[in-house]
């Protein structure tokens, strides 16, 4: 089955929505495919037909876990064609597209496997004067129906985070995709179908505000699971007290290279990480801190290694570098450029708009202002700050320096130092000999401050979308 032109995935069926939205390159704004727009009446529909699929109980854990490993499969049968929808609605260059088809399919397979071994612990009621004789157990229970928001920038893998998790658990699931990417998802629910999902455990609803709106406001999802900014994620918070939300949001990544650091294996890492997906990762390289005895070799060699990289079509095998998601998001960036250029910053590599102007180059800065937004903020582009340090508690503060907490990266020899990197930085994820943007799918993922309050990886996210339960035994 193909995704039908002009329609949307409602509880298990294909069906008109309300108009057409035509989703278009970020490279060429030429309309890559066409899907049906949701309303609020639609999450009603969506969300009615969760619960009643949640209350048959007719989807056992090994019927979970037997969808999800169908899915796998068929995602991994379909790496060239998925691939191309990436590449074509979010602009990712192709080979980094069929690396998110195949991260894609081991999210699933991990779900898989949590699904067949979700289970419950003992408790040791002999433990106290007034649990002896008795018989303490838990276990874990689907929490409802599963709203879900996801972003554009990974926008297969990402909704494989939400769903295969929310699947394994024994939930129904609501998902809105990515305004600008709503076509990945809709073929992985083609997939989910095509592999047994029975109707109604899932709905996938492009749409605007108003569908996420009410996603969140509908009294029937009993959880939301949220990726992209962090203005938008805490609002959602903030709306649904009662519920539990789970976010994971944005940063400013540092890199921290150590004067025994193999500065070399940073730098090639950084000219990569930093500019994948035009920047547009939560975990993108943004931020290096360079120890003064090797800033000089280490910015040479990242500039030359930056200056080779491709920019442009992303569907040429050749480009390592795509556009930005769209031309708001990167005048914004050309914008943020020019300010710290203009408040002092030096411009070590590129900082113009190329290829006719579909493309931001790749740009390095150096000496930034603390308090340019380059430096602040999340950037969300193809550009990274260096800056120098002389001892390693200075980096490790400069590092801090951020109300983001995803991950960091340090490059150091010493065991002392890697030690005192993972209890200092204020990160969920601390990376020794590797750069913040590494990301394994079975991992725990999520940060800490403004950038999120959640763990993913399908272990993890299980764990948030079940409720523990308690049965007591006497006699």
């Amino acid at each position: 089955m193909i995704v039908p032109d002009h329609q949307l995935f409602l509880a298990g069926a294909w069906a008109a929505g309300s108009g057409r939205l035509d989703v278009r390159s970020p490279y060429d704004d030429a309309v890559v495919g066409r899907v049906a727009p949701a309303d609020a009446a639609l999450v009603d529909r969506a969300v009615e037909a969760a619960q009643a699929a949640l209350a048959t109980g007719s989807f056992p854990q090994y019927e979970r876990a037997a969808v999800l490993e169908r899915a796998a499969a068929a995602v991994d049968d379909r790496t060239e064609e998925l691939a191309a929808v990436v590449a074509g609605e979010a602009g990712k260059p192709i080979r980094t597209a069929r690396a998110e088809v195949r991260r894609c399919a081991s999210t699933f397979v991990f779900s898989a496997v949590e699904a067949r071994r979700l289970t419950g612990t003992t408790v040791p009621m002999d433990a106290s004067e007034a649990g002896h004789g008795k018989l303490g157990l838990t276990f874990r229970v689907p929490i409802g129906v599963v709203g879900a928001i996801s972003s554009f920038n990974f926008p297969l893998n990402l909704v494989a985070h939400k769903l295969g998790p929310a699947i394994a658990a024994g939930n129904a699931i609501v998902l809105k995709p990515a305004d600008q990417t709503p076509i990945s998802a809709l073929k992985l629910a083609e997939i989910l179908q095509g592999a047994g999902l029975p109707d109604g455990w899932l709905s996938v609803l492009p749409g605007g505000v108003e569908v996420g709106e009410r996603i969140v406001s509908h009294p029937g999802t009993k959880a939301i699971t949220f990726t992209g900014s962090a203005a938008v994620g805490w609002e959602i918070r903030r709306r649904a007290p009662e519920k539990k939300v789970n976010l994971e949001l944005g940063s400013s990544a540092p890199l921290i290279v150590d004067e025994d650091g193999d500065w070399e294996a940073a730098a090639d890492g950084a000219a990569i990480h930093a500019f994948s997906h035009a920047g547009q990762s939560c975990i993108s390289v943004q931020r290096i801190l360079v120890h003064d005895a090797i800033a000089e070799r280490f910015t040479e060699r990242l500039k030359a290694n930056v200056e080779r990289l491709v920019v442009g079509d992303p569907m040429n095998e050749a480009t390592d570098v795509g556009p930005l998601i769209g031309g708001t998001d990167r005048d914004r960036v050309k914008a943020w450029i020019d300010e710290a250029l203009a408040d002092g910053a030096e411009l070590v590599s590129g900082g113009e708009m190329i290829d006719a102007g579909r493309c931001l180059a790749p740009t390095i800065l150096s000496k930034a202002p603390r308090e340019a937004k380059v430096w602040r903020e999340e950037v969300f582009g193809p550009v990274v700050t260096l800056d120098r340090f002389g001892r390693f508690g200075e980096a490790l503060a400069l590092a801090n320096d951020s109300r983001y907490g995803l991950q960091a990266g340090v490059f150091t020899r010493d065991i002392g130092r890697a030690l005192e990197a993972a209890k200092v930085l204020e990160f969920g994820g601390v990376l020794i000999n590797e750069v913040p943007t590494f990301r394994a799918d079975q991992q725990p993922y999520g940060g800490i401050k403004d950038s999120g309050n959640t763990r993913e990886g399908p272990a993890y996210a299980i764990l948030e979308l079940t409720e523990e339960r308690f049965l007591g035994l006497s006699g």
